[in-house]
């Protein structure tokens, strides 16, 4: 276990979101039992969804009732990632886990989503060291990412909100809006979801055929 001068193992500073060395032993150990869950979880068949769903339960922080995640999911070490309930993601989520990823419930990913809480510093002598941080990420209550997006370290996206497929969210996003573009921007608001609004309220409106799930 690597310490630092300040008597902090790299874990602790890494979970603290301060600058840390990602080649470490402890580390290393933390990411290998996540690597052995993941290629068990990614190899299951969708014909045995009790193993599937005991492996997630093992790989992830917390996943709640009714979530689906469809293999291949990536992670770092999985144990940072809490999902709610009756979530799905479809295939090819990728969750760099190396700060706390929150998942909300409700919430609908499309294929290769990439969630990337790492990032590096700007400065060259710290980077050519190997120093690195990461930040949170947040994804609200009925949330919709759409195909291709890409959220990077630091962002909260607010509950209802629909990202449109391929956007990279640089910054917090508010609830109940309608994002696209790189880096997404806010397009308009959602101001009624229930079944009542006809189909111009969907999340298409604006959008052409709509964000694209996936």
């Amino acid at each position: 276990m690597t310490h630092d001068s300040d008597g902090r193992s790299m874990r602790e500073r890494m979970l603290a979101g301060d600058l840390y060395i990602a080649d470490d032993p402890e580390l290393a150990e933390h990411m290998r039992r996540a690597a052995d869950l993941m290629d068990a979880y990614n190899a299951t068949s969708a014909r045995d969804p009790q193993v599937r769903r005991r492996l997630l339960a093992q790989l992830l922080g917390a996943v709640g009732e009714g979530t689906e995640i469809r293999p291949p999911l990536r992670v770092d070490y999985g144990s940072h990632i809490r999902v709610g309930a009756r979530s799905f993601a479809n295939f090819g989520l990728v969750a760099l886990d190396v700060a706390p990823i929150t998942i909300g419930d409700d919430v609908q990913i499309g294929t290769n989503v990439q969630l990337m809480t790492p990032t590096h510093p700007v400065a060259p002598d710290l980077r050519r060291a190997k120093w690195e941080s990461a930040a949170p990420i947040t994804i609200g209550d009925n949330v919709w990412l759409g195909s291709g997006v890409i959220v990077l370290a630091g962002v909260t996206i607010g509950e209802n909100t629909v990202v449109g497929a391929g956007a990279v969210v640089t910054r917090d996003l508010p609830p109940n809006v309608v994002a696209a573009g790189n880096p997404a921007r806010v397009i308009r608001t959602i101001e009624h979801t229930g079944p009542s609004a006809g189909p111009d309220a969907g999340p298409g409106a604006g959008l052409g055929a709509g964000p694209g799930a996936g």
